[in-house]
């Protein structure tokens, strides 16, 4: 009988500290948001843990529809053939808001503060502008010597929601763009080099003099690279500072408003106001209505609800937008769906 006991003991105890492991994979446009706020969450939560691969939001979607992960992570919403293929419902949850940032590799002009336009940079990924003082790139930069260097156009070799963000707004300011690439987690390049996900974009632009490329803002601060402003629908040339980004996303309450059963999803590029940033985006956790175990839908639930409150906190320090309180409260009452 005491034996039965001492093994009964055991195994209760062995459960009070067993740990859920919650897989992910997908965006690496908010991996460093992300990073933070699973190491955060677990310092106090010992019982969940997290794995999560940055393998570019077309892998995330991939392997949620294969089923091999607990949740999904995209910078762009899911399309319709892309939900007919997952199992279960899924819901998809706004996190931070973030900007994709025009990074350039320039030694002569090291901390110059340069201006582009929607324009130019299509053209540049057309091919169509291929030294760094054509014309186009000069007259929005008066009184700047550029130099006669050949410009290396980077840009994304994986499919990638940070591509799709980015071929949105060249489509949006280039009927040339729209018509010969348009826009999608995966485009017919013209030109340029690809490297893997923004960690990849990033090395080859601090690798390569004269190079361009388009990165979200965390790694381009943290890499110590120039960026440019860029010019938005007002005329106004914004940097991606997180007051410009948290900008772009003002009307997007307004809409779920006026349409409150609509899924928290919506494109916030060329945002109207004088000093939004023009390529900014939201970005999204892809999470199963249903999961056949209970404790991963538990664990998910009450870490979404502390990322929308305490783990916002942490995003402007990482250089995020955090969300706008009316949408982190439409948050938390849409989570009790899991």
């Amino acid at each position: 009988m005491k034996h039965t006991l001492l093994i009964l003991s055991l195994i209760l105890s062995a459960s009070a500290f067993a740990t859920t492991t919650l897989n992910g994979a997908g965006a690496s446009f908010p991996y460093p948001i992300y990073s933070k706020w699973f190491a955060e969450y677990q310092k106090t939560q010992k019982d969940v843990q997290f794995n999560y691969r940055p393998i570019g939001s077309g892998g995330g979607i991939r392997q949620l529809i294969a089923g091999t992960v607990d949740f999904g992570a995209s910078d762009v919403p899911l399309k319709d053939k892309e939900k007919k293929k997952i199992k279960s419902k899924v819901l998809q949850i706004p996190t931070v808001i973030g900007a994709v940032t025009i990074v350039y590799n320039l030694p002569t002009l090291k901390g110059k503060k340069m201006v582009i336009d929607g324009t130019t940079l299509a053209n540049i990924y057309l091919g169509k502008i291929k030294k760094w003082n054509d014309q186009a790139i000069a007259k929005l930069n008066p009184g700047v010597e550029l130099p006669h260097t050949a410009i290396a156009p980077i840009r994304r070799a994986d499919s990638s929601g940070t591509t799709a963000i980015f071929t949105q707004y060249l489509s949006s300011s280039s009927t040339d763009w729209e018509n010969s690439v348009g826009a999608g987690k995966s485009v017919r390049w013209k030109t340029g080099f690809g490297g893997k996900g923004n960690d990849g974009v990033t090395g080859l632009v601090k690798s390569t003099p004269g190079a361009i490329g388009y990165i979200e803002l965390a790694y381009a601060i943290n890499n110590k690279l120039d960026y440019f402003a860029v010019k938005n629908p007002a005329g106004k040339a914004v940097r991606p500072t997180i007051a410009n980004v948290s900008s772009s996303a003002t009307s997007f309450m307004t809409m779920i408003k006026a349409n409150p059963k609509a899924e928290l999803v919506g494109s916030i590029l060329n945002g109207r106001a004088d000093n939004a940033y023009p390529i900014a985006a939201m970005t999204y956790l892809l999470v199963p209505v249903t999961d056949k175990n209970a404790s991963t839908r538990t664990s998910l639930k009450a870490f979404v609800n502390w990322a929308m409150g305490e783990g916002q906190n942490l995003a402007s320090e990482l250089h995020y937008a955090p969300l706008p309180k009316a949408l982190r409260a439409e948050i938390k009452t849409r989570v009790e769906s899991l």
